[in-house]
């Protein structure tokens, strides 16, 4: 099986890195813009490099589209006609349709996919839809090569820019959880770094704990909130801030700008 990506960004870097940990190096080749961040990519991982986005495609099973919404138009116009009939285009534009990819491709079959930064860990959370043409046993394989990265999961194309806002755009809303976590720590009296390390176990901790237990947040926030206690104090200072309705705003807006960058 031959694996192509387009592009060794963010977010498509951490999606080879995982992958080159699962398939052979040998059938794995990326392209890059950027000539020398490609190279430099290829030989940390030992996957090939080719200068070429339409080199890269040559027989190809599937490949990776991992380039910006607003780059895609110029790919595509590079690439179409060249895409061979067994190749699946599995794309992770944020926001950008399959209806709007098949306009840009028209012999293209294609996968969408939204992971999210944990990829670089092999812990991504990350949705896939197919669009016609697309067999199921393709399908299947193109899920089994993302879990290389982490969980997959197959969602309705109507959920993709939900799933943006939650899973994709979800890790910095996190990341902001934890510094304010660990800034609070620094003003009670903990050594900074100490501090960045209580915050992201503590986090990473929690979220284990959901989806292990398989209870409800709130069962589990309850669990922790003694009558009188420090919790309760904490929770009702996060509520008096508006906290949940912060998180709720951010990942609506978040997703309201998803739905603009597919139109």
């Amino acid at each position: 099986m031959k694996i192509a990506c387009i592009g060794t960004g963010a977010m498509g870097g951490a999606i080879i890195r995982s992958v080159s940990k699962k398939y052979d190096v040998k059938n794995i080749t990326v392209t890059d813009k950027n000539t020398e961040a490609g190279k430099a990519f290829a030989a940390e991982t030992g996957v090939n490099f080719t200068e070429s986005n339409i080199e890269v495609l040559k027989d190809a099973d599937f490949a990776f589209i991992a380039v910006k919404p607003q780059f895609l138009k110029d790919v595509f116009d590079e690439i179409k006609g060249y895409v061979e009939a067994k190749t699946v285009l599995i794309s992770m534009a944020a926001g950008v349709k399959i209806e709007k990819l098949k306009e840009y491709c028209p012999e293209g079959r294609f996968v969408r996919m939204m992971p999210n930064v944990c990829a670089q860990i092999g812990q991504a959370m990350t949705a896939v839809t197919k669009g016609e043409g697309v067999s199921q046993e393709e399908f299947n394989t193109a899920k089994e090569i993302l879990s290389a990265a982490g969980v997959v999961e197959e969602v309705p194309e109507k959920l993709m820019d939900c799933v943006t806002a939650v899973s994709g755009s979800g890790p910095a809303f996190v990341f902001m959880f934890i510094e304010a976590l660990a800034d609070a720590a620094v003003r009670c009296g903990m050594p900074r770094a100490q501090a960045y390390t209580y915050a992201a176990q503590t986090v990473k901790g929690s979220a284990a704990l959901v989806m292990e237990t398989k209870k409800h947040p709130a069962v589990l926030k309850d669990s922790v909130c003694s009558p009188a206690g420090t919790t309760i104090e904490g929770v009702k200072a996060l509520e008096e801030n508006g906290f949940r309705n912060s998180v709720i705003q951010a990942v609506c807006a978040a997703n309201d700008r998803s739905a603009a960058l597919g139109k």
